[in-house]
């Protein structure tokens, strides 16, 4: 690569995020949803009787709180950095997948408790066609909005909208089972079949509320970034860095990432000839942050310029050392 030329080229233009928050806008969808299904999936309850419906509906219960807890997480996710908070506030949306899983892992309890007791003293199922039509409609319209919350957690890195999302999809699951379950009852008339696939159905919530809250944890404790923006990080860096007749004039090292909510971060050393001038080995330093930021966005660089042949050292307190 052209030393010179990377010290001189047209700054980079990192892209402004709009205003409008899309994450916020599909939480509301998911909150509208959650109480059209509670009404649709109590009224298949209602008429039925079965305790598989009831774990269903209880289910959406769940979805509604959820939802609503992960709104008012993005919301404080979105606010700007302040004294207290100088890295953000991006990590409040684990706190929302964390809450989403304990809800689930709850709602599962509750299911097994209840299909325990059915299936102590079995009951008929009535109005099965209805309840099962019920059930559908309502499973067809998480569906249709945990596919787009999906696409939407994957473009702007939100774990809120994805737990919210993986939420949605158990219940589409768990609405499915529950319904092959009914039609198992009325072809074989067997009544103690409607409590077991409650069972089983609670078993499945089980799992993926204990996937949500050791995901939130790994977050919490600032877990690295993606393999994928690693990635894309070390080849940004791999431009600019610079060798002469076998010598390294421009090279990173002690590169470390963690990521926070819809947050990047990476710190890392640029080593370059001690006598450069600082004011050209900020320009240069400008010229990484801002190709960084446009490769990953929502990055945020911090590099330490050190001279050719200097090393900072961290020991256990966490105290600084150079070393020639």
């Amino acid at each position: 690569m052209n030393l010179s030329a990377s010290l001189y080229k047209e700054p980079l233009t990192v892209p402004i995020q709009p205003k409008t928050n899309p994450l916020k806008s599909l939480l509301w969808l998911s909150v509208f949803v959650a109480l059209l299904t509670i009404v649709i999936k109590t009224l298949a309850w209602y008429v039925t009787d079965s305790v598989g419906l009831l774990s269903d509906a209880m289910e959406s219960f769940v979805n509604l709180a959820s939802a609503v807890f992960a709104l008012l997480m993005v919301t404080v996710a979105e606010q700007p950095a302040d004294e207290e908070h100088p890295y953000g506030h991006h990590k409040a949306e684990y706190f929302s997948s964390g809450f989403e899983g304990i809800l689930i892992v709850g709602a599962a309890v509750g299911i097994i408790w209840a299909a325990v007791s059915r299936f102590m003293a079995p009951k008929p199922v009535d109005a099965l066609a209805l309840g099962i039509g019920l059930s559908v409609v309502s499973s067809a319209m998480n569906g249709a909005l945990a596919w787009s919350m999906f696409r939407a957690a994957k473009v702007h890195r939100s774990i809120a909208l994805e737990a919210d999302a993986k939420h949605l999809v158990v219940d589409v699951w768990t609405s499915a089972g529950v319904v092959m379950g009914l039609l198992a009852v009325a072809a074989t008339g067997w009544y103690w079949l409607d409590p077991c696939i409650a069972i089983l159905v609670a078993v499945n919530i089980l799992r993926e509320g204990g996937a949500l809250i050791w995901e939130s944890s790994q977050g919490l404790m600032d877990e690295a970034v993606e393999p994928e923006v690693r990635a894309q990080i070390e080849a940004v860096l791999e431009e600019f860095e610079h060798h002469h007749e076998g010598r390294k004039i421009l090279d990173f090292d002690h590169i470390t990432t963690r990521r926070a909510g819809q947050r990047r971060f990476v710190d890392l050393h640029m080593h370059m000839p001690a006598h450069w001038s600082l004011g050209r080995a900020a320009a240069l330093r400008t010229n990484v942050e801002q190709a960084l930021m446009a490769a990953v966005p929502g990055l945020r660089a911090s590099i330490q310029l050190l001279p050719n042949g200097v090393e900072v050292h961290h020991d256990k307190e966490g105290d600084s050392h150079q070393h020639l």
